[in-house]
């Protein structure tokens, strides 16, 4: 099947009348081999992201969450079934074309806000930019605009070591959105930070969100959920 037929069989899924999904999961499976057979991570699942949704992706610990969520940021390829983004065939691509595409769509929030800890606030928030090729002269605007937005000018100069959690996640925050993805991958994106900071940043994501981004968590938390539109539960591997 070529590229361009693939595509149109993603957008057809979406209904004579409708969007086409954002993402597009069909029997996705991951399993690894052991002396005792194969252990299955996830189980068949099918699943639609609508451009503009805010999901939810819950289960208890070893459901399978954090994998799915590697899979859908192109971090994971060793998986069965299908998986289109934006009408792309990802499992079909070579790795520079899933590279690229990932480049340009999504954005992560780790919990562990895996910053630069030798780069100030502003050096951080332009490694994305460059890593897209923008020129400097755009990377400094950029940089420039995204520290206004995020209330962080007076942070530019300081090292991630001289930031609290918060301050810290607010960064990779804004790192993720730099560059305009349509797409935000959170991996416990709060699971460092005290309540009050927790707060802030899921009111951040509901904004984002808001100005139509895609947002994709994965949390423990029910209050973290509701700022959701739709959770998808995991257990076992299986979507229930």
């Amino acid at each position: 099947m070529t590229l361009s037929s693939q595509t149109t069989v993603a957008d057809s899924r979406a209904g004579i009348g409708e969007r086409a999904p954002l993402i597009s999961l069909r029997e996705v499976g991951k399993a690894h081999q052991t002396s005792g057979g194969a252990s299955h991570v996830l189980r068949r699942i099918t699943l639609d992201i609508a451009p503009g949704e805010f999901a939810t992706i819950m289960g208890p610990s070893g459901a399978g969450k954090s994998t799915l969520l590697s899979i859908l940021g192109m971090l994971d390829m060793d998986f069965t079934g299908e998986y289109f983004l934006r009408g792309q065939a990802v499992h079909a691509l070579g790795a520079a074309q899933r590279r690229a595409l990932a480049r340009e769509h999504i954005g992560f929030v780790f919990q562990q806000y895996h910053l630069l800890d030798e780069l100030t606030v502003a050096e951080n928030l332009a490694v994305p930019l460059d890593y897209r090729g923008v020129p400097r002269s755009e990377r400094a605007a950029r940089v420039a605009d995204i520290l206004d937005r995020f209330s962080i000018v007076g942070k530019k100069d300081l090292y991630p070591r001289q930031l609290s959690g918060g301050q810290q996640q607010l960064v990779g925050i804004a790192r993720a959105v730099i560059g305009n993805p349509s797409l935000i991958l959170a991996d416990e994106p709060t699971g460092n930070l005290h309540s009050a900071q927790a707060r802030d940043i899921m009111e951040l994501f509901a904004r984002l969100n808001a100005g139509g981004t895609t947002i994709i968590q994965v949390t423990h938390s029910e209050e973290n959920a509701r700022y959701g539109g739709r959770t998808i539960n995991l257990k076992d591997g299986w979507m229930v």
